[in-house]
C-alpha cells in the first residue's frame, strides 16, 4: 500500500514535468494512468474506519448524533442538513450512492460540519438565506430572457420553474465554492490515504461542471450572464484541483480571458486566506466573491446566534419600540427592513404601524375576501371599545392564536378594511394612508 501511494504521488510529479514539456500525448497517458492507479488503490483504503472515527469526534464536539443515508432525490452529489436548521436532534448527511468516491463525499459533508462547529464555538457561525425579495431581484435581472422564452411559446409556469432552478443552483455555487476549497484542503492534508478517492471524486464533479457549462444546448439556451458566473465558480474548483493534484482541466471549460482572469483573482484571494485561516473566515470569501461577481443581492448571510432568537413578531416588536433601529446593532434578517426604515423615515409616519401593515398585507393576501371582511368587522367591534397603542393582548377571533399589541391591531384594522371593504375605508377616519403606502412600497422591493 505504501509503495502504491508513492506511485500515485510520482504520477502527480511526473505531470509537472509533462506540463513543461508540453507533450499532450505524454500528459494524456499520465492522466489516464493516474486514474487507473487511483481506481486500483481505492479498494484497498479503509475509508469506513476513517469516516467512523470522524463521526465519533464530531458527534462528541457537536453533542448530536450524525446520520448518513443514500438519497437519489437531492440536487447535488451530497448535502448536509444541520440539526439546528431542521429542528432535529441529529445532523443528517445525504448522498447519491452511484457517484464515484462516495466516501469522499461523506467526508466532505462531515468537514463542512466541522468548519461550522469551529465557527459556532466562537459565536461566529453564519447562515446563508434567501427570500422572495432576493428571488424577485434575480427574476427581474432575467426579464429579457423571460420575454424571449415567452415568445418561443414557453409557459409562465415553466419559465418560473426554470428561473427558480437557476436561482437555487447559482446560490449553491455562491455559498459552497469558497467553503469547499477549505474543505478539500483539509481532507487532502489530514487524510493522505484518502487522496486517490478524493482525486476520483473531484474529477467526476469537475467533469460534471464542464458538461453543464460547455454542452451546446445548454450554452445556446442558458442566460449568458448566469452561465458565465457559473463557469467562473467551476474554474475556481478547477484551479484548486490543479493546485492539489497537478492536473489541469481548465481549457476544457472553454473560458474567455475575462472569466479565467476573474477566477484566478478570486482563487488568489483564497490562497491568502488559507495560510492562516481563522474560524468563520470562509464567510468573508462568500461575501467578497458575491460582491465581485455582482451576485450579492440574491442572498443574505446572517449571524446564526441572533437568527435563532428572531421571529417576525420579535422583529416587529423591536421596530415598535425603536423604529429607526437606533439602539440596535443587529444585522440579521431584519437588516433589509431597518435599512428601508432609515431611508424612508419621517416624523409624520408611524414606522411601527407601517411595518405591521406589511405583515398584515402578507396575511390578507393569502386570505379569502369573505374572511377578510369578517376579520375587518371583528376588529371594528374591538375598536368600539378603543384600541390603546400601548396595550397588548388584543385577540382577533378569526385569527388563530392572535395576541396582538395595540399597534399591530391598529395596522390589521386598517389593512383589513383597505383590502376587504375598500369603499368604506374612509369611514374609519384612521390617519394611516402614508403608512399603508409605505408598507406596499416595502413589499414591492
Amino acid at each position: 500500500m505504501i509503495l502504491k501511494k508513492h506511485l500515485i504521488t510520482r504520477f502527480y510529479l511526473s505531470h509537472k514535468q509533462t506540463n513543461k514539456q508540453t507533450n499532450k500525448q505524454l500528459y494524456s497517458n499520465c492522466f489516464h494512468l493516474a486514474i487507473e492507479t487511483a481506481n486500483k488503490l481505492k479498494s484497498e483504503i479503509d475509508a469506513k474506519k476513517i469516516i467512523d472515527a470522524f463521526i465519533a469526534k464530531l458527534s462528541y464536539l457537536t453533542e448530536k448524533e450524525i446520520r448518513i443515508e443514500e438519497d437519489d432525490s437531492i440536487p447535488t452529489a451530497a448535502k448536509i442538513e444541520f440539526a439546528e436548521n431542521y429542528d432535529r436532534v441529529y445532523h443528517f448527511i445525504k448522498y447519491k450512492p452511484n457517484y464515484i468516491g462516495v466516501e469522499h463525499l461523506i467526508l466532505h459533508e462531515l468537514t463542512h460540519l466541522e468548519l461550522a462547529e469551529e465557527a459556532r464555538k466562537e459565536n461566529l457561525n453564519e447562515l446563508f438565506t434567501s427570500n422572495q425579495s432576493n428571488k424577485s431581484k434575480f427574476f427581474y435581472s432575467l426579464e429579457k430572457e423571460a420575454s424571449k422564452l415567452h415568445k418561443n411559446g414557453v409557459s409562465e409556469e415553466n419559465i418560473s420553474n426554470y428561473f427558480s432552478a437557476l436561482f437555487d443552483g447559482l446560490n449553491r455555487q455562491i455559498y459552497n465554492t469558497p467553503i469547499d476549497l477549505f474543505i478539500e484542503d483539509r481532507i487532502f492534508n489530514q487524510w493522505e490515504s484518502i487522496r486517490p478517492i478524493q482525486f476520483l471524486s473531484l474529477l467526476t464533479l469537475l467533469q460534471e461542471g464542464i458538461e453543464s457549462t460547455t454542452r451546446k444546448e445548454i450554452v445556446d439556451n442558458s442566460p449568458k450572464v448566469i452561465l458565465s458566473k457559473s463557469k467562473i465558480f467551476n474554474l475556481i474548483n478547477a484551479l484548486h484541483f490543479k493546485n492539489l493534484f497537478h492536473f489541469d482541466l481548465i481549457e476544457q471549460f472553454n473560458p474567455t480571458k475575462s472569466e479565467l482572469h476573474q477566477a484566478e483573482e478570486l482563487y488568489t484571494e483564497f490562497k491568502d486566506y488559507r495560510k492562516d485561516k481563522a474560524p468563520a473566515e470562509e464567510y468573508e470569501l462568500v461575501r467578497h466573491w458575491a460582491e465581485d461577481l455582482k451576485l450579492d443581492t440574491y442572498f443574505e448571510l446572517v449571524p446564526e446566534s441572533k437568527h435563532r432568537q428572531k421571529t417576525l413578531e420579535s422583529v416587529l416588536e423591536e421596530i415598535e419600540s425603536d423604529p429607526l433601529g437606533a439602539n440596535s446593532t443587529d444585522p440579521s434578517e431584519d437588516r433589509k427592513m431597518k435599512k428601508f426604515l432609515e431611508e424612508n423615515s419621517s416624523e409624520k409616519i408611524n414606522m411601527a404601524v407601517a411595518m405591521y401593515m406589511a405583515d398584515a398585507i402578507n396575511y390578507f393576501s393569502k386570505t379569502s375576501q369573505e374572511k377578510t371582511k369578517k376579520i375587518a368587522f371583528e376588529i371594528a367591534t374591538i375598536g368600539t371599545q378603543g384600541i390603546d397603542p400601548n396595550k397588548k393582548n388584543y385577540s382577533i377571533p378569526s385569527i388563530k392564536n392572535s395576541n396582538f399589541s395595540g399597534y399591530k391591531t391598529l395596522a390589521y384594522y386598517y389593512v383589513s378594511w383597505a383590502i376587504g371593504i375598500p369603499e368604506m375605508l374612509n369611514q374609519l377616519q384612521m390617519p394611516f394612508e402614508k403608512e399603508y403606502d409605505l408598507a406596499n412600497k416595502y413589499l414591492k422591493l
